[in-house]
Order: structure tokens, then sequence, then C-alpha cells
């Protein structure tokens, strides 16, 4: 056994402190307390804040590789989301499975870095360059996997299921990646990577249609009621007006709509980013007790727009966050982002009413999990794993503050320099803004990314 013993710890309705917590050692909690254990022979004494892990909804890893390089704009340039798309599609392309680990295990400890220990890989990079399967149908999915288990990080690996290049349209050349014709080749991809996942320790498995303009829509049907039963399951969904018009266009209904009218929409459903909803829509989804997975930082940089968060809180929506593009990876960064964008088109100051700081991060980590598929339970409980990001309890702004004040500063004031560490397993993963295996991870990348030579193309 060994133990921890915090300044405080964030349980969903208090914080314990001190708070005392025993592991074993797989790093599984067996004892949280604020009384100090008999007979503690091995206690670590962190002068920290530790809260619950974030959970990173959504993530697609290789475009990592793209981040910050598709911002030069020339004078007389109408670029949108679907400009962007077309430089993804050029990164997409040319990532073969080496490069993908070293990009997504630079990724996934810099995720570590800032407070996330676990991630949802939503993973359509399935084939070769020329579009024709692996010998080993969940290659790429395999090095997402052992990407995860090198940097620290926990994953659930969602691979997609991408058909179409657009309502009634056949896919695109630059697509050919992605692709699985039929059902029957996604569930082929869906089983073999279900048996990657079981030689992954921390490993988990959803399922997923990439979108409605993605899976021919009675397809998307037929993939939900014949997919597993027991795993979350995850959907783009109205991330952009185009996309809403093209549905409208094509089935007469608006993709949210149709989702709620042609599925059983509960909370296995996480519907990631949701942007333009009407207000029919916005209630039945809120109602369905789904998960709404917002990208922040990804839906401001593409133009996606401004979810309705204010009125989705009303009707008792739940959501969660993830950094999609990975062009920010601070979850205090999305939450901020959030509340801020509330305020500028409201003119008011409370989005949320109330601890808006601790109703963000109950949010936050609750649905993450559900979205990741782990069932809902206190934040540290016996039995959990000890997932934590601790922040340092001497930083200015916290050490002459009020308990009741703690998780406001944090989420407003804070940033990843104020993070002590992450624990993983009851582990640092990362110290001191240091992960563990920095040198090796930063090698690999910088191999993929001289390999793959698009920082200096673009």
């Amino acid at each position: 056994m060994k133990y921890f013993k915090f300044k405080a710890l964030l349980q969903k309705d208090s914080w314990v402190t001190p708070a005392y917590v025993g592991i074993d050692n797989a790093g599984v909690i067996s004892y949280v307390s604020e009384m100090p254990p008999e007979n503690a022979v091995a206690l670590e004494d962190v002068q920290g804040l530790a809260l619950p892990g974030f959970q990173n909804a959504h993530s697609h890893a290789f475009q990592y590789a793209m981040a910050g390089l598709a911002e030069n704009h020339p004078t007389g340039m109408d670029d949108d989301f679907w400009t962007w798309r077309e430089e993804m599609y050029r990164c997409a392309l040319a990532v073969d499975p080496e490069q993908l680990e070293g990009i997504a295990a630079m990724l996934y400890a810099e995720m570590l870095r800032h407070g996330f220990t676990h991630v949802a890989e939503f993973h359509y990079l399935h084939h070769d360059k020329d579009g024709k399967p692996y010998a080993h149908l969940s290659e790429m999915g395999e090095r997402l996997l052992s990407a995860a288990s090198t940097s620290g990080i926990k994953i659930t690996l969602i691979p997609v299921f991408y058909q179409k290049g657009g309502f009634g349209l056949d896919p695109q050349p630059r697509q050919h990646r992605f692709i699985s014709k039929t059902i029957d080749d996604y569930f082929k991809l869906l089983e073999a990577s279900k048996r990657s996942v079981q030689n992954f320790k921390d490993a988990r498995l959803g399922f997923s249609v990439h979108s409605l303009r993605g899976v021919d829509l009675k397809d998307v049907i037929q993939t939900f009621l014949q997919g597993p039963r027991d795993l979350p399951f995850h959907l783009h969904a109205a991330e952009q007006k185009k996309e809403v018009s093209d549905c409208l266009a094509f089935c007469g209904k608006r993709p949210v709509q149709w989702l709620l009218e042609n599925l059983p929409v509960s909370d296995r459903f996480n519907v990631v980013h949701a942007t333009h909803l009407d207000d029919r829509e916005l209630k039945s989804l809120a109602e369905s007790g789904a998960n709404v997975i917002l990208c922040p930082s990804t839906e401001g940089n593409l133009g996606d727009g401004i979810f309705r968060m204010q009125d989705y809180c009303k009707l008792d929506g739940h959501w969660s966050v993830g950094t999609d593009s990975h062009i920010g990876l601070n979850p205090l960064e999305e939450f901020r982002m959030i509340d801020y964008r509330q305020r500028l088109i409201t003119h008011r100051r409370n989005t949320f009413g109330g601890d808006a700081a601790g109703y963000m991060i109950g949010e936050e980590v609750e649905r993450g999990r559900l979205a990741m598929g782990i069932p809902l339970k206190n934040y540290f409980s016996p039995g959990q794993p000890l997932d934590a990001v601790v922040y340092n309890a001497d930083s200015p702004l916290l050490n002459d503050t009020a308990d009741n004040k703690w998780l406001s500063t944090l989420v407003y004031a804070a940033d990843s320099c104020s993070i002590q560490g992450t624990l993983v397993n009851g582990q640092w993963i990362v110290k001191k803004e240091h992960h563990i295996r920095s040198k090796p991870i930063a090698d690999q990348f910088g191999r993929a990314i001289r390999a793959l030579a698009n920082r200096k193309e673009f």
C-alpha cells in the first residue's frame, strides 16, 4: 500500500481537506479520508489540490501534425471550414502508421501535461495511402493504442464508419483512407479494433458513424441497431450551417431533428458539436439525456458558430469537452471559451448561475466518463484508479484563498504552469511540466514530422 496526503481532494459535492488517499500496487484506490490511516509506512505529502483527471471526449490525433498551419489567409480568400477541410485531407493522405504513432504519442503526452487522463479517439484514418485496407484491419487503430500506452494516457478507441462524400454523394478520392463501403465492412473493422483493444491495458472501445452526411441514412440506423449494446456511440452533427441546409435539402429534416426522430437517443449518444440547433432540437436533445461534446477551441478556429449553452443548461442538458483538431489543449481554456462566448452574446456574466466552475468541472468529468464508457461514480472512490490532475496549492492566487473559491480561481485564472503534475493509476506521469518519457516521445515525434515534411511545405 502507498498513501498520498493532498492539501485537498475534490469530490462531487465538496472538498476533502486534508485528503489521505491509499492505493494498491495497481494504483487502485482503497482508502479516501480526512483522517490519516493507521500504520501508513509509505506516505507522499503533496501540497496540492487534486482534481479528477479531465476526459478529452473528442480527438483526431493525426490533425495535431497540422496544428497552426492553416492560419495563412491570403487577401480576398473566402476561408471557412470547407477550405480548411482540404488542408486536413492533405495531411490525412500523407501520414503513414509509424508517423501516426509518433504524432499521437506526442499529442497524448501534451494532453497529460494539461491534465487530461483519458482520451476518446474518434478514428477514421483506417486504410493505406491508396485507400486499401491494411492486412491487419486495425493497423492504424493499433498505432493509436500503442501511442496511448507509451504516453500513459487512457484511451477509448472509436473506429468511425465513414461511407459517403456528403448527403447522397459518393466519397471523394481525398477521403479514400476513411471509407468502409458497407455496414459489414465497418463491423469487420470494429471487430478487429476490439481485438486490438484487448491487447492493451487501460484501453476501451466505442463505435461511431462519422455524421449523417458521412453515412447513408438507412445505414446510420442499422449501424446503431446492429451495433454493440454496451458501448458509447459517437457522431458529428450540425457543426456547420451548410451541413444543416444540405440535410434539409436531402431529407427534409435538420440533422439533429432527423437523429431524434429515427434513433432511440439516450445517454449512450455523444453528439459532437451540435452547434446549430433550433428550439425543438435543443429541448428534445436535452430531454434525451444525450451528451453534447463541445470543442470550443476548434469550433472557434474553424468559425463553426456558438453552441446555445445557456439555453441548453436551463433545460438540464448534459455536455463534455474535447480538443478535436488540437489547436488548443488546455481544458481550463475550453471552459473559459464556453462561458465567455455566452457572456459576449448575452451581455451578462451569469451564464450558469451558482458555482459555475464547479458545475463545468462536474459536467466534464461525469459526462466525459460516460463518453468513454465509464460508469458514473464519485470523483474518487475505493475500487477506482487514482487518476488526477494536481494543482499547486502554494501558487500566489491559491495560497491565501478560501476553499470555496479554489475552483473558480483555477478555472478562470490558472494555466498549465499551475499544475504540479498528473497521476494515472497512482503514478506521476507528468511532474512539474515534465513527462516521464518526454525524450523518447519527442524524438519519435521529431522523426515523424521531419518525414512528413508538412510543417515546411505549408
